[in-house]
């Protein structure tokens, strides 16, 4: 089978081809880069890479061209909430547009493979204390010009599997977390800040945002195996959400990753830190997905922050990251 990722060089991208390598050792894996990007070589092994920027539709279509895919997930995008209220127009040019040259590449070249396209939890936005878990048949209200690229990119990948006739699975991700999750996201810069005052780089405080914030997080490495599971199993022209069902506070977060350092440390809220329109809560019902394809979380929270410190002492000791704002010097 051949099979296209987007986005792969990225931290669910690396995830994805290091498990299909691996439950699938015979298929034929391509993943598209952005030109000029940074890859890391582990997470390519085994890999044919093509470039292409998501915003140009003639190298897409070349690419496309090239894998004739069976399977594409298309993970590639502008992923970052905080960023998009920083640059929204490119946000949702990349994330919707890029779409549309994939899609598009795909008819062009009268190929029909079946295509996840991985949306957002986001999408749901302000959501009452009564109506969680949230289910799928929750009304979308994004709050972020992110929000909105993803709620918009879903929306239209459904209209492509019902007018163009292509099979199209939809997910509605919530917080996912791991080994090489990029420090812009909350509990990732909590690990690296913590790897740094462990190896005596920074001083003993911790900088942080919104800790009163709810979030069903899963491990990546279960996150891939339901993509897959629904890329072979789910219904064309569906949404699912993919989750683990279960709330952690980010404070309460936070305290585990502090416990398991063993430091002893000063937390410290940076208002830069703080997002224009957070939303105070986020836990789904992973029902669909389930039933779909008896999918099961396998890493327990506990053990996916253990990995995720695990992986920035590594860095940091390795001296593979750069100083940090209050790092000593």
């Amino acid at each position: 089978m051949r099979i296209l990722i987007t986005g792969v060089s990225g931290f669910v991208g690396g995830h994805l081809a290091e498990f299909l390598a691996a439950e699938a050792p015979g298929d034929q894996l391509f993943g598209l880069v952005k030109p000029h990007g940074a890859v890391r070589e582990d997470e390519l092994a085994g890999l044919t890479t093509l470039e292409a920027d998501l915003d140009d539709a003639a190298a897409v279509a070349g690419a496309v061209r090239a894998a004739r895919p069976e399977r594409v997930v298309h993970l590639a995008g502008q992923s970052s909430v905080q960023h998009s209220w920083t640059d929204p127009g490119a946000t949702l040019r990349t994330n919707l547009l890029g779409l549309v040259n994939l899609v598009e590449a795909l008819l062009q070249h009268r190929l029909a493979p079946r295509l996840l396209v991985v949306g957002s939890a986001d999408e749901y936005g302000l959501v009452d204390a009564a109506d969680l878990p949230i289910c799928e048949e929750q009304p979308l209200r994004p709050r972020s010009p992110y929000a909105v690229s993803k709620a918009a990119q879903g929306l239209l990948a459904r209209e492509y599997a019902g007018q163009a006739g292509l099979f199209v699975v939809c997910t509605r991700t919530f917080p996912h977390t791991g080994p090489r999750r990029g420090e812009a996201f909350a509990e990732s810069s909590f690990a690296r800040q913590l790897a740094e005052i462990e190896q005596g780089r920074r001083e003993p405080v911790l900088h942080v945002g919104n800790l009163d914030a709810v979030r069903d997080f899963s491990d990546v490495r279960d996150v891939v195996r339901a993509y897959w599971g629904l890329l072979e199993r789910g219904v064309s022209g569906q949404a699912y959400n993919v989750c683990s069902g279960s709330g952690v506070r980010i404070r309460d977060l936070l305290q585990r990753l502090i416990e398991l350092s063993g430091l002893r440390v000063e937390v410290r809220v940076d208002p830069e830190r703080l997002r224009p329109a957070d939303i105070p809560a986020l836990v789904g019902d992973p029902a669909r997905l389930r039933q779909a394809t008896g999918w099961q979380p396998r890493h327990p929270l506990d053990q996916t922050l253990r990995d995720l410190l695990q992986y920035w002492r590594e860095r940091v000791r390795a001296g593979s990251v750069s100083s940090a704002p209050g790092a000593r010097r």
